[in-house]
């Protein structure tokens, strides 16, 4: 199957999702109209009508009734992604003037969830962008494929497909429609939550419904410069903690409860391991900030819970820079965000799931190497006895990813200090490729708009490789300078 071929067959079902994006994309013209800002209403609706039009005309390309081989699916979940942040650095350029280099950046860090930006003053974005900023974190948390999913009327191994090259794995109903669904409901009902319980810290309805957005789809895009210091206010921030951990946690736990499949909270392996690392953290960075940067105990307290729980949620705010930590805190706090939150959150990293697989399945090696070679020592996750072919193939693959994730951060931040020679300490350059890979957002100040070009382009591929777990990128790579059935 040459290339043409192969993007034939997938590109109506592209076209379809770009078409259903864009009546997401339109909102941000609601608050065009509300605060009045004319000179938005053109540079914001570049958006929609890009989207809209791109995906009619994929919708008429000329293809043949089949379903898409799992290749083709990867592509086009990667090249989804890639477009959508093309499109959507459309306001920032057409709307403020941004270098469209910086405006793509900033896209790409919304729509991955990531909260990194190259935006010299936040503060002086019109509304329209702070809530497209914030709108976009809001829909990448969920997935484009998984909310366009829910939105269409059909399904079948295609959309199956997509929404598993997405990097989702939930099953809670037969069809991926049905699933996509009960993930909105949830994650409807999660934000309202949040927005209500944001509002008890007595800031403004605005700044509530943005931390809102971006903090239950663990983001951390700001609509202050400052971000949430600016407020002055730990009441705030106490709010905001729950909020970032229901995001990071699996959707499932909330479909169960709601529809009483007697799943206790705790018993899940992704939800005690999640609460487990949050503890650790606090104590380490409490401990660190008091013995080696000479915090007072409050303020050491305070910034470790507030910290330890951004970073193993992958959210990018923060009450302090890293940047003022000794660097083995710093590290300590990247060992976090590597790990990510939960398979099936809005999270990103590389998830619970892969480290309790992968802790397992060591230990399941282990028994194996003390025993004679006829004895089977059986693999059981989740309660469950897996097949030895079974076992032996899904933890190759687990094994695989996070292989992968550490392999492209060593090589990214090796390119980086190459492309960037700076001031900074090489654990602040690694905190910050690390935070961009697994999408998270804290920065020590090295992303910065003063970057070269090349770092940023750098920057936007690896936001880019994160969210989508490395694999779609690398068919799409492959597809594209190689021919492959």
């Amino acid at each position: 199957m040459d290339r043409v071929e192969q993007f034939s067959i997938i590109a109506p079902d592209i076209g379809n999702i770009f078409r259903f994006i864009s009546i997401g994309t339109a909102v941000p013209l609601l608050i065009t109209l509300i605060y009045q800002e004319w000179n938005m209403l053109l540079p914001m609706a570049s958006v929609p009508i890009t989207l809209f039009l791109l995906g009619t005309l994929l919708t008429k390309v000329p293809h043949r009734e089949r379903e898409p081989p799992l290749s083709a699916a990867l592509m086009a979940v990667a090249i989804i992604w890639l477009i959508c942040a093309v499109v959507g650095a459309l306001p920032f350029t057409l709307g403020v003037g941004m270098p469209y280099l910086d405006s793509v950046f900033e896209a790409m860090s919304g729509w991955t969830d990531t909260g990194l930006t190259l935006v010299p003053d936040v503060d002086g974005l019109p509304k329209t962008l702070l809530f497209w900023r914030s709108l976009m974190q809001w829909l990448g948390g969920i997935g484009i494929v998984a909310f366009t999913i829910a939105m269409a009327s059909r399904t079948g191994l295609t959309q199956f497909r997509l929404y598993r090259s997405e990097g989702r794995s939930e099953a809670l109903m037969p069809s991926v429609v049905a699933t996509g669904f009960e993930m909105w409901k949830i994650y409807l009902v999660l934000t309202a939550a949040s927005v209500g319980l944001i509002l008890l810290s007595g800031i403004p309805v605005w700044d509530a419904v943005n931390i809102a957005l971006v903090g239950i789809a663990t983001g951390g895009f700001s609509v202050h410069s400052a971000g949430i210091p600016y407020y002055d206010n730990p009441l705030l921030e106490i709010l905001i903690i729950p909020v970032m951990i229901a995001g990071a946690l699996p959707f499932k736990l909330y479909y169960y409860m709601y529809n009483k499949k007697g799943v206790k909270f705790f018993a899940d392996s992704q939800a005690r391991l999640l609460f487990i690392l949050i503890a650790l953290g606090i104590a380490v960075i409490t401990w660190d900030l008091v013995t080696l940067t000479f915090a007072d105990t409050p303020t050491a307290i305070r910034q470790a819970l507030f910290m330890s729980v951004a970073a193993a949620t992958s959210t990018g705010f923060q009450v302090t820079s890293p940047n003022e930590w000794a660097s083995v805190t710093v590290l300590f706090l990247s060992m976090l965000m590597v790990i990510g939150g939960a398979s099936g959150s809005t999270a990103g990293g590389i998830k619970l799931s892969r480290v309790v697989l992968g802790t397992q399945s060591l230990l399941w090696w282990f028994r194996r190497m003390f025993v004679s070679g006829k004895v089977l020592v059986p693999f059981k996750y989740e309660g469950k006895v897996i097949p030895k072919n079974i076992a032996d193939l899904e933890v190759s693959r687990n094994m695989l990813i996070i292989m992968l994730y550490f392999l492209t951060i060593f090589i990214a931040t090796v390119v980086v200090m190459h492309l960037q020679p700076t001031g900074f300490e090489s654990s602040n350059v690694i905190f910050e490729v690390v935070s961009a890979m697994c999408n998270n957002g804290i920065s020590t100040g090295f992303v910065s708009p003063d970057m070269s070009g090349s770092a940023k382009v750098l920057f936007i591929m690896i936001m880019w490789i994160g969210r989508l777990e490395i694999i779609p990128v690398i068919m799409l790579f492959l597809g594209i300078f190689k021919r492959f059935d």
